[in-house]
């Protein structure tokens, strides 16, 4: 079965590369296609940390993925990246989260372990390009990569993506990105793949579906404290102002007029008193509209010269609106944004990711 790609880019190169295959369709549909394109392939599968109060899933991982490299025929390795996803991604959030910040662990997972450290050891063993099962896309133009969407609007993934640079990207490969899900359901039946019919995995990277607050307090003392309302009068309780993010509608309580009044929402918290406040969508204020912007990749440049035009997302799957971007003169890595809607709100810590149709321009992290 022949690879087939949409753009021109440097998956027409053939060479040797990892595949990081998770045990999941989308990764091994990856390594079945590139290995039809000619390309030497071997499948890796990264160990990471898991808490010991988690079900333990990695053996059941990667023997659908031990399976699935042997029905294609191709080597397969696991590589331990257990401290790294400990120190890098886990470490990272609880920090983060302690400070009263929303982080987003998936965009540091792929930053330092997906296109990290495999990166790193595939490289060391010989390897041209590393690739994964991501819904999005590599092109090559004029020396140098572009991030673009994938081409299945629903299962995209570059805002995940922003922190790759052109050090990495020249080194990588999204074979699906050019598919929508339901083809690459279609080939990895065609393909006889023993997990052809794997229900895809939810939640977060490695360690699929948690709750997020019963996560946080095996690691963070949390207090409860006040739910207040837009004048400051207490109406509720909640669990630790620190496991509430903007926008969030569950995890508390509050006493309402009726049982049919709309539901709340968190506006705002304050981690010295230890109150969030909260209000109804229809009633509540306008936001932060402008804001800091820290740590910024620019991929190709892009964001260095001319940004009308460009529209950012500041949660996955969420809405893209315009912005007004502000450069710092003395530090690239840093920009003022103020948003052009007044339907958007933000969360320190959250990443905002910049886009000019389908290219990902590159992204920061909310201050």
């Amino acid at each position: 079965m022949a690879l087939v790609h949409d753009t021109v880019d440097h998956m027409n190169k053939k060479g040797k590369v990892f595949v990081g295959m998770s045990g999941g369709v989308d990764s091994s549909v990856s390594a079945q296609l590139l290995k039809d394109a000619g390309y030497d392939v071997v499948g890796v599968f990264i160990k990471v940390w898991q808490a010991s109060f988690l079900p333990c899933t990695w053996r059941e991982e990667r023997r659908d993925a031990m399976r699935a490299a042997a029905h294609i025929g191709i080597p397969f390795l696991t590589l331990d990246l257990e401290q790294e996803y400990k120190d890098r991604v886990v470490d990272y959030m609880i920090r983060e989260y302690e400070a009263g910040r929303v982080p987003n662990p998936d965009v540091m997972c792929n930053k330092h372990v997906k296109f990290g450290g495999f990166l790193e050891f595939a490289k060391a063993h010989g390897a041209d390009f590393v690739a994964t099962g991501h819904y999005a896309r590599v092109q090559e133009s004029g020396g140098s990569y572009h991030l673009y969407t994938g081409i299945d609007e629903g299962k995209d993934q570059s805002y995940f993506l922003w922190t790759l640079t052109q050090k990495e990207l020249k080194h990588i490969l999204f074979p699906v990105g050019h598919l929508a899900k339901p083809e690459v359901r279609l080939l990895a039946e065609k393909m006889g793949l023993p997990n052809a019919a794997k229900k895809d995995s939810q939640g977060l990277c490695f360690m699929g579906p948690i709750d997020m607050a019963e996560f946080l307090k095996h690691y963070i003392t949390c207090t409860a404290g006040s739910v207040l309302d837009e004048e400051g009068n207490m109406i509720g309780k909640h669990q630790g102002a620190m496991l509430y993010t903007i926008g969030q509608r569950h995890g508390f309580s509050t006493e309402k007029a009726t049982p049919s009044e709309d539901p709340y929402f968190v506006i705002k918290k304050d981690m010295l008193a230890n109150t969030i406040t909260v209000a109804h969508r229809t009633s509540r204020p306008k936001e932060q509209k402008s804001f800091t912007v820290e740590g910024v990749n620019d991929i190709t440049g892009a964001l260095g010269g001319d940004t009308s035009g460009i529209v950012a997302q500041t949660r996955y799957h969420g809405e893209k609106y315009p912005v007004a971007i502000k450069k710092n003169n003395t530090d690239s890595r840093l920009f003022q944004i103020e948003l052009l809607s007044e339907e958007q709100y933000v969360a320190s810590g959250q990443s905002i990711v910049f886009y000019q149709g389908e290219e990902c321009l590159g992204g920061g992290v909310i201050s």
